[in-house]
């Protein structure tokens, strides 16, 4: 148990350090709202090596940590809302062990994303920002299938005694 614990810090620690780094990247000014997600590399790998419940607790402390660390508390409720939706795709896909690591991403960023325009819309007020749904879905796919590919080749490459 220790062990488990051990590691999903440690994925934790390294989700958080990817976000981080993504805020780096200056996408925001090509495509304003838009991230890659590169911590769902680790969502991915959680969820691939222990099980759905680690995945979001992992997603969860990663996000509150980021909050208190870099972000604003509005940005909260988009950041949970697309891990939740994102999280509930990919686990109910996973589970039915007929798609690949990289689909299951693939549907989560688009998921993710969905969720998050959703959730602007409720926070805005206006049904308008549904018209930007198209480009993001796009995104997602694009930065899902790159994330997935990432995540299967580490799910593949990385030691059997991380998980």
């Amino acid at each position: 148990m220790a062990k488990k614990v051990a590691l999903l810090g440690m994925f934790t620690a390294v989700a958080l350090a990817l976000g981080w780094l993504e805020s780096l990247i200056p996408l925001a000014a090509v495509f304003p709202a838009m991230k890659i997600g590169l911590a769902n590399i680790v969502t991915l790998l959680v969820l691939y090596r222990f099980h759905w419940t680690a995945a979001a607790c992992v997603n969860l402390l990663r996000i509150i940590l980021s909050i208190l660390l870099f972000g604003n508390p509005v940005s909260a409720f988009y950041s949970l809302a697309g891990a939740f939706f994102s999280l509930l795709v990919m686990a109910l896909m996973k589970k039915t062990d007929k798609c690949s690591v990289t689909a299951v991403s693939i549907a989560g960023a688009v998921a993710h994303n969905t969720a998050q325009v959703l959730m602007a819309v409720a926070l805005m007020g206006t049904g308008s920002i549904l018209l930007s749904l198209p480009a993001f879905i796009l995104f997602g796919v694009v930065s899902g299938l790159c994330i997935g590919m990432a995540g299967a080749f580490l799910h593949r490459h990385l030691p059997k005694e991380i998980s």
